[in-house]
Parts: C-alpha cells; structure tokens; sequence
C-alpha cells in the first residue's frame, strides 16, 4: 500500500486504536474472502474486480471529499503513479489470486507480514534510510522466517503447482517493498488521490488482461460475488481512507502496529472459517517474521508503550 509523509503527528487517541485494530481485522479476513471469491471466479477476475471496484469508490471519496489531483501536465509523476499502481495493486492482487488457488489463505496471509522487512534494505540502497546494526538484525529473522514458511515448496520445484503458488505470494511482498519505495520517492501528492489513481492505474491493467484470458465476468453465486464486492470497497477503498486518517493523526511508525496482526488474522480466519490446515512450520514462521518486525521497529514503537519522562 502507498505510503506518505506525516509531518507533525500527536499522541494516539482511542479512535486511533480502534482504527488500528479495525484494520488489522479487516486486512487479516481479506486472505479468507479471496479464497471465497476464487470458489467462483477466476484468478485474474478477482484481482481486477477488487481493484476496479476499489477505483471506483476512492476516486469518488477523492472528488466528495475535493481532494487535490496532480497535474496532467507533470509527466514524471504520471509515470511514478503508472508504475506504483501497477505494483501496488495490478501485479500483487493477481499474484496473490493466482497464488491462493493452491496455498491456505494463512499462508498467503503470513507472507504478507514480511513487507517491511523487505523495504528496509531497499530503503538502504534506493532512499536515504540507513540499513542499521539492529534493523539488519530484524531483516535477517524476517529472511529466516520466509525460509521456513516455504522450506518443504523449495524442495518441489517443478513438483506441482503449491511451490510456484508460494513464489507467487512472495512476488507480491517484492511487489508491495517496490511499490513504497517509489512512493517514497515520488514527487508530493495528496495520499486519497495517489491510492485511487494507483488503482485506477491498476484497473487499465487488468480489465484487457481479465477479457482476454477469462472472459466478461458472470454472476456466479451469491457467496463468490459477495467476497468480490467486500474486496473492492472495504479493504481496498475504506481501509485505505481509514489508513490515511490514522497516518494523518498518529503517524506512520504507529500505523506498523497492523503489521503484526495481520498474519494473526489470517490464521484464526483461515482455520475457523475455511477449516484449513495449519503446519507446525507456518507458526515457526510466524514468530520469526514477527521477532524480526519487533527488532527493526523497536525504537519506534516502544514509545506508544512506556510511559513518557
């Protein structure tokens, strides 16, 4: 998800905590009604219906509510929003859609939580954020944990799809590190705008690539079409207008606190609502990816806890 600059943030109020937790619930069950949708439509349909419907909701939030637009003029930034909606939205849902057709939605849920290890040495190399001793320390638990949570698939490669389907789910973490590094690069824009135009990009995308390889969509069933409309408006439209005031309010290293639950989310709805298996290795996993975000934003988040001098 894009990311932005927040300036002077205060302390976190109640509605910022609520906030916090709605969003990790929220973005936790997506992994569950992706898997629900895929019952009844094809990968690539529901990665562009979510984004489409998502498009449509943002940039009509962004117009009600006179949000800025950029400058049709101002090709470089055009350019960065091209490709931060392709790799914020176009190429990460499909993956994942792909993906989710032969991994547990928990998995799919878990990798996700390895994102901002892997922005931080991107960051590194590509912004002006040092890669320090400590945060290094957490990218390496975080690399650990990625192993172990694909381990057995890397000893099947060319073994069936499962293997390929979990490269796939990691495609869309190098993805979802690629596309905030670029937003952090990309000239000031206002953060509802860039979401919605990032979607709008990511739509143009997969609409032609959805007609081609599956045709005009049908209403299958109630169950499938009700995930496909959860997904375009609530974690892809809502959440982010939710994310945006949160940021706003309490600041970005607040908002990594969703980073945690997340992945937890994912497995409580995995195996509650859809019954699926989860392996020893996925929990082993789990705690390494989780020790290693604790590591890196240790400084960071410390202060929402202990008590001020």
């Amino acid at each position: 998800m894009p990311c932005s600059n927040t300036g002077m943030t205060t302390a976190p109020t109640p509605f910022n905590w609520f906030s916090i937790l709605t969003l990790g619930l929220i973005w936790g069950g997506t992994f569950m009604v992706v898997s629900i949708a895929l019952e009844g439509y094809g990968p690539i349909t529901v990665a562009c219906a979510r984004t489409t419907l998502g498009a449509i909701a943002l940039l009509s939030a962004s117009a009600a509510m006179r949000r800025p637009m950029p400058n049709l003029g101002d090709a470089r930034l055009w350019r960065y929003i091209a490709v931060i909606g392709a790799l914020s939205t176009a190429f990460p849902f499909m993956l994942l859609s792909w993906g989710q057709q032969y991994v547990p939605s928990a998995f799919a849920g878990i990798s996700m939580s390895a994102v901002p290890l892997m922005i931080l040495p991107l960051a590194h190399f590509f912004t002006d954020e040092r890669l320090s001793i400590r945060k290094f320390l957490g990218v390496c638990f975080g690399f650990v944990g990625a192993l172990v949570l694909i381990g057995p698939g890397l000893m099947q490669l060319g073994q069936g799809a499962e293997p390929l389907a979990q490269i796939a789910c990691l495609g869309a973490v190098l993805c979802y590190a690629l596309s905030s590094i670029l937003t952090r690069r990309c000239p000031p824009v206002d953060p509802v705008s860039l979401s919605a135009l990032s979607l709008t990009m990511g739509a143009f995308i997969l609409v032609p690539s959805m007609l081609v390889f599956e045709g005009v969509p049908q209403w299958v069933d109630t169950r499938s079409s009700l995930a496909i409309l959860f997904l375009g408006f609530l974690p892809t439209a809502l959440a982010t207008l939710l994310r945006v005031q949160v940021i706003r309010s309490a600041g970005s290293v607040f908002m990594t606190l969703v980073n945690y639950q997340v992945p937890l989310w994912s497995m409580v709805f995995g195996a509650m609502v859809l019954s699926e298996d989860l392996p020893l290795r996925f929990y082993a996993a789990l705690a390494l990816i989780l020790s290693g975000l604790a590591v890196s934003q240790l400084a960071g988040i410390t202060r929402w806890f202990l008590p001020r001098a």
